[in-house]
């Protein structure tokens, strides 16, 4: 199942939605007692969330059949963060060995592990405000976002991607000079709007290995990064794993799993970001994701 949080208007309030091809339909129009977004669903529970699941399922073929789908064409919504109100978002860097190369920085030591702070969230089509005053270095990095289900601690590899709900792509959006003058990376990569995610999140069931998928980034018509994630140097399952140990990850955390080789800051001359670049990062088997620059 693919969800999404989308309203009719840009400014109206979003709501939770079921993605069918090029169509949504509101679940708050399809089911009784509806979840209030996509942290609601998983925060009932796995049996509660699947139950949910087949709920909706089951009135979107019967509406079907009975040809009153109250479906809303794409085109005629405007999406929100696919991911809204998390426990946390953890952001996994240098899980590429080209992306720790390129940047000259050591990834021989374990996961580099930050948060982003819940105001950087946005969504697919959104604009991506850009601070020049801070900063005109700013970054692109496509990621596989992985949602987790149920509370996970101590977890093993083999088990980890049972604690997984869905997936979803995210733009780790970073502005380099800070990242390179502070010790910490989490504000480098937090101000508003500097991790647009979407512009759905795919169920678990429906990637069965997550390290089979396609990561691509497109900055205005030009592909920059084209890799796959059975490059990652630890994959979801082992990321899930480690970071479990003894910190229980909470039903909702979003994982952003690293970025691959091909990040701006590393092309000769420099592709950063500037007013009115249009950049897409995607993952084949969830969509594309794209952001709107415009310097403020």
């Amino acid at each position: 199942m693919r969800f999404a949080h989308v309203g009719e208007t840009e400014s109206a309030a979003t709501r939770l939605a079921v993605v069918v091809d090029d169509r949504a339909a509101f679940v708050d129009d399809l089911i009784p007692n509806p979840p209030r977004d996509l942290q609601d669903l998983i925060s009932r529970g796995s049996e509660v969330s699947a139950a949910v699941q087949a709920e909706i399922h089951a009135a979107l073929t019967e509406a079907t059949h009975s040809s009153h789908t109250p479906a809303v064409p794409l085109t005629d919504l405007h999406f929100g963060s696919a991911v809204q109100r998390p426990p946390i978002v953890l952001a996994v860097g240098l899980n590429y060995s080209e992306h720790a190369s390129e940047l000259s920085i050591d990834n021989t030591s374990g996961p580099v592990l930050f948060s982003l702070f819940p105001n950087s969230l946005t969504g697919h089509k959104r604009t991506v405000p850009l601070p020049t005053r801070l900063s005109e270095e700013v970054d692109y990095e496509a990621e596989l976002g992985v949602i987790i289900g149920k509370k996970a601690k101590n977890v093993s590899v083999e088990n980890a991607l049972d604690y997984v709900f869905g997936y979803t792509v995210v733009n780790d959006i970073t502005a380099r000079n800070l990242q390179f003058q502070e010790p910490q990376w989490s504000r480098c990569k937090s101000f508003d709007g500097f991790t647009p995610t979407g512009p759905v999140v795919v169920t678990a069931d429906e990637i069965p290995d997550p390290q089979k998928t396609r990561i691509k980034t497109v900055v205005n018509g030009v592909t920059v990064q084209d890799s796959s994630a059975d490059k990652m140097i630890r994959s979801v399952a082992q990321l899930i794993s480690s970071l479990s140990q003894e910190t229980t990850l909470l039903p909702g955390t979003l994982i952003s799993t690293g970025s691959p080789g091909g990040a701006g800051r590393s092309r000769k001359p420099p592709l950063y970001l500037h007013d009115g670049t249009v950049v897409t990062v995607s993952v084949d088997a969830i969509g594309e994701l794209t952001s709107y620059c415009a310097a403020i």
